[in-house]
């Protein structure tokens, strides 16, 4: 029976090395120490062969079964795959550089097939060509040594820049897994460097949680007297609690006040699979004096002097600190962590509420069908955060922290739930 990918990813390592077989001749080795070797059984005049063509997850199932099927089809015109690889080897660029850049090419494929985000692919491509290609570019991969590597990471590390570093490192290993399947490389030489880069201090996005403290902010941003779309995002920032970029990007063709949910295409997640978002009846009530003013662009919130394209991603950042909170207080991304933390706290799903903030990763079929997992609950849940928000911003903040957030998500499991009335008085 063929491979899938999910039993090549969850193919787990024994005492001995052992094989799984795709068929055809190809195989996934995996060693002992959990690593995963592609490999290609053939016969040339009579002697069995054995042809590398790359180490999991850098070479995906697909990928594989491709150069296991260019070997095959050298076969059919009578040539040993193997050695026509070592000639390859002579007469084409295998230097660090070229392939670092065939890479590229494959993952501007899939930017353009809406697979991979433009911005991933802009910081691979500067992560190369600024910092690894300058010492490693021109050198044949197959030749470069770990003390190598690590010099040139360790020179970004004295920069003081630590995160960085742990990146490019991760770029030279998909580089290196690149170049096994390739045929110019025998390893990742990366695995040689396990915990000889110093661990970045880990900074999580500053938010608010105190009741009392949210109850200000709120307050802070309905009393904002910028333009419409600056402040129409600072309200919908809390309400959506979407991912930064997700929300200055949003359009006004994914929303449906009719259903009261905004559901965001695959291609503009940060993890590639399609988002339902709920709305509540502030957040209804926000979006359609803002469509008033904005309905005539693509985006919720175009950019000043061009509505184009959206708003810069500092728009709603600068908007806090003209509010009067720093950096160090709370920023844009920081709404996720407020809601989080605050619908834990009063019980919701914890599920339910991974699955709103779209932090669960999901690919292939589980991807087309997921999205609208714990739907209905998601919908009393945001409804009742949108609620707890308005309480928290017209209270005393000496009883803020007393008020509950209504919580039904014992009973919220059956998928008769409608959204209620949009001229419903908000809960006071």
């Amino acid at each position: 029976m063929p491979l899938t990918d999910i039993a090549v990813r969850q193919a787990k390592a024994r005492d001995r090395a052992y094989k799984l077989a795709d068929g055809s001749g190809l195989c996934l080795l995996v060693q002992p120490n959990g690593s995963k070797w592609w490999r290609y059984r053939y016969r040339f005049w009579g002697c069995e062969k054995m042809l590398s063509v790359g180490v999991y997850p850098g070479t995906s199932l697909s990928l594989a079964r491709a150069l296991a099927g260019e070997a095959r089809n050298l076969l059919d015109e009578g040539k040993d795959p193997g050695a026509e690889r070592v000639i390859a080897r002579k007469t084409q660029d295998t230097s660090f550089q070229a392939v670092a850049r065939h890479l590229l090419a494959a993952m501007e494929k899939h930017v353009h097939a809406d697979k991979r985000a433009f911005a991933t692919f802009k910081k691979n491509r500067w992560v190369q060509e600024k910092l690894l290609f300058p010492k490693l570019g021109l050198r044949p991969v197959g030749e470069i040594t770990p003390k190598e590597l690590l010099s040139v990471l360790k020179d970004i590390e004295t920069k003081g820049q630590y995160e960085t570093a742990r990146r490019a490192k991760q770029r030279a290993g998909q580089i290196f897994r690149h170049a096994i399947g390739l045929g110019y490389a025998s390893r990742d030489i990366t695995t040689d460097l396990k915990g000889l880069l110093t661990p970045p201090i880990v900074s999580h996005h500053a938010s608010i949680i105190d009741p009392a403290e949210v109850g200000k902010l709120m307050r802070a941003i309905y009393g904002y007297s910028g333009n419409i779309e600056t402040r129409s995002a600072l309200q919908l920032a809390p309400l959506l609690i979407v991912r930064p970029g997700e929300l200055r990007k949003a359009e006004w063709e994914h929303f449906d006040f009719g259903s009261a949910e905004w559901r965001i295409p695959a291609r503009k997640m940060k993890m590639r699979a399609p988002h339902i978002v709920p709305l509540s009846r502030q957040g209804v009530e926000i979006l359609k004096e803002l469509k008033i003013a904005t309905g005539d662009s693509q985006y919720l919130f175009p950019k000043l002097g061009d509505r184009f394209r959206p708003m810069s991603e500092n728009t709603v950042n600068k908007a806090l600190r003209t509010l009067g909170y720093v950096r160090e207080e709370m920023t844009g991304h920081g709404f996720r962590s407020t809601a989080s933390t605050l619908l834990n706290e009063h019980g919701w799903d914890h599920d339910a509420i991974e699955r709103q903030l779209a932090h669960t990763e999901r690919s292939g079929v589980r991807a087309a069908y997921n999205y609208a997992e714990h739907l209905p609950i998601r919908r009393q849940m945001m409804q009742a955060w949108a609620d707890y928000l308005d309480r928290l911003r017209k209270a005393m903040p000496e009883d803020a922290r007393s008020i509950r957030m209504s919580n039904q998500s014992s009973s919220a499991t059956h998928t008769n739930w409608t959204m209620p009335d949009a001229s419903n008085d908000v809960a006071a």
